[in-house]
């Protein structure tokens, strides 16, 4: 009779132990992959981030969405397949986000940045900033660009050396490293665009998203100017007038415009820069160069 109880507990334990097993399998099955990353001009915390699956620069039904942390972190779960077929959204909220550049207040005005939908990866941290904004709309602008293309023209546009990730977080590589100072430089730059991309709130935000004709626009109106932006030349002022000129010209609802014209598919270094008696600057007559 012991024996048999005893056959009879061995008997029970086994199958407790299968069911766990079984029921652990099940669990990681039913796991979601997730994307992660940052978002910054300075780290944005409590920034509304969310894949777009439809492409329209606004948060809709059944979209994942999350919001970033005080260090501009965010976690998406995502459906595996979606992963680099669509681009990641972030929306810096006035009155909700804070830019840790000066923390002590919220926003006052709203802006979107964005993250191509082929730079987005499960494996890697995926940053998002004004510099990767600008990369998505080169890409959506222009037919045939590669992601390697836009980034090349952009660096060069930017007047940055071979080796730098443009894709990559400027804040940390800005802390130390061989492109210490090039780093701390994309900031810079970063919080120019930001500023100007805020001052059309009111002319490209509908909501907590972006008109995304409207916004294109002013992305191209961005990229025409983005060498002088870079060199700490340009006349922001005049860049905010030409912005807001061409924006009143983009009805709210139309759909998206041929914006090409606004965003060349020039990858030489010599496209933006001009050498004259040993001096290196960008060349004069940009704007003339890439307009209508």
């Amino acid at each position: 009779m012991i024996k048999n109880n005893k056959r009879s507990m061995v008997a029970v334990a086994g199958l407790m132990c299968m069911v766990f097993i079984a029921g652990c399998g099940g669990s990681d099955s039913s796991t979601s992959p997730s994307v992660s990353g940052k978002v910054a001009d300075g780290y944005l915390q409590n920034a509304l981030v969310f894949l777009d699956r439809n492409l329209n620069y606004q948060l809709d039904d059944g979209e994942p969405s999350t919001r970033t942390d005080a260090s501009g972190a965010y976690t998406l779960d995502v459906d595996a397949e979606d992963i680099g077929l669509y681009p990641i959204v972030a929306v810096a909220i006035a009155g909700e986000t804070i830019d840790m550049d000066a923390p002590a207040q919220t926003l006052t005005q709203s802006y979107v940045l964005c993250t191509p939908a082929a730079g987005v990866s499960g494996t890697v941290s995926n940053f998002i900033s004004p510099m990767s904004t600008l990369l998505r709309e080169k890409l959506e602008a222009t037919p045939g660009m590669t992601l390697t293309d836009a980034m090349i023209q952009l660096r060069n546009q930017m007047d940055l050396p071979v080796g730098m990730n443009l894709m990559g977080d400027y804040m940390l590589g800005s802390t130390s490293g061989q492109y210490q100072n090039q780093y701390q430089a994309m900031h810079q730059t970063a919080q120019q665009m930001a500023g100007a991309m805020a001052d059309q709130a009111g002319l490209v935000m509908s909501g907590t998203g972006a008109n995304a004709p409207r916004f294109r626009a002013m992305m191209g109106e961005i990229n025409q100017t983005m060498s002088q932006i870079a060199a700490g030349s340009a006349d922001m002022g005049a860049l905010r007038t030409r912005m807001q000129t061409r924006l009143n010209g983009v009805g709210i609802t139309s759909g998206f415009g041929n914006y090409s014209s606004l965003f060349r598919n020039m990858t030489g270094h010599n496209s933006f820069w001009n050498y004259s008696g040993g001096i290196k600057q960008p060349r004069s007559g940009m704007m003339q160069m890439f307009s209508n």
